[in-house]
């Protein structure tokens, strides 16, 4: 298994130093590795969080304080989560001029603490660390909001215009943000070497972005712990842990 792997990082190694335009899509599972918990692992406690749906949240006073307590809750459980050598391998990416941007379907922000500009990182499923308005989007640092919430327990409201605020997150129901997925488009079109990190591509419209880059000509890697549905069209697909193949990658 040791000898696998080891020819697999190679093999990666090669096609990393042969492409021009890096495309880097990721998942849970490259954050899991820090500390943050995904949504299908038994036990995991989204289970027992679990988001609320966007109609629920707008509709109901009720419905928005249980979510706040949910949002908080979850908060908690990856308060001390830091980007791991997964993150900073793809960081250097970026800085080094080998890809120009990262997708992604986490919450988590750990792409920004690992050195990548905001601009830089594409987030599908949005962001979990600050909210926004859903009236005027107007943003919200959550640290303003959490000591208000638990002194009342009262759903925040807008500053600027009091509408009502929301973790920056699709929640289940909510549009998909169009720009941002029209970004990953277009970078999926134009990449030379498409590299899946933690994503196990069930996750749609998302999990066309490998097709349409491997259509296009471009390599494909997968690299996750389980098997996918796409593992049969990648030129390379490595199972195993992120962090540690990444890591092993050449600075």
């Amino acid at each position: 298994m040791q000898d696998e792997t080891e020819d697999a990082i190679a093999a990666l190694q090669e096609l990393l130093d042969e492409a021009d335009d890096i495309v880097s899509f990721t998942g849970a599972g490259i954050s899991t590795e820090s500390g943050v918990p995904d949504f299908r692992t038994p036990g995991s406690p989204w289970m027992v969080n679990k988001p609320i749906p966007y109609d629920a949240f707008v509709e109901s006073r009720e419905v928005r304080i249980e979510a706040w307590r949910r949002k908080f809750t979850m908060d908690d459980h990856y308060r001390g989560a830091a980007p791991n050598s997964g993150h900073r391998a793809l960081a250097r990416l970026v800085a080094e001029g080998h890809s120009p941007a990262i997708v992604t379907q986490n919450i988590d922000g750990l792409h920004q603490a690992s050195g990548v500009p905001e601009e830089r990182v594409i987030e599908l499923h949005g962001n979990g660390t600050y909210a926004t308005c859903l009236t005027c989007g107007w943003r919200h640092e959550l640290a303003a909001i959490r000591p208000v919430f638990e002194a009342t327990g009262e759903p925040p409201e807008c500053m600027i215009c009091a509408g009502p605020v929301k973790s920056a997150t699709i929640s289940f129901g909510q549009a998909m943000p169009q720009e941002a997925m029209k970004r990953a488009q277009l970078l999926a079109l134009e990449c030379d070497l498409f590299l899946v990190v933690g994503s196990s591509l069930v996750v749609y419209p998302a999990a066309t972005l490998p097709v349409i880059a491997k259509r296009q000509g471009a390599k494909l890697v997968i690299l996750n712990r389980e098997p996918t549905e796409l593992d049969p069209i990648a030129d390379l697909v490595i199972r195993a842990e992120s962090g540690a193949v990444l890591g092993a990658l050449r600075a």
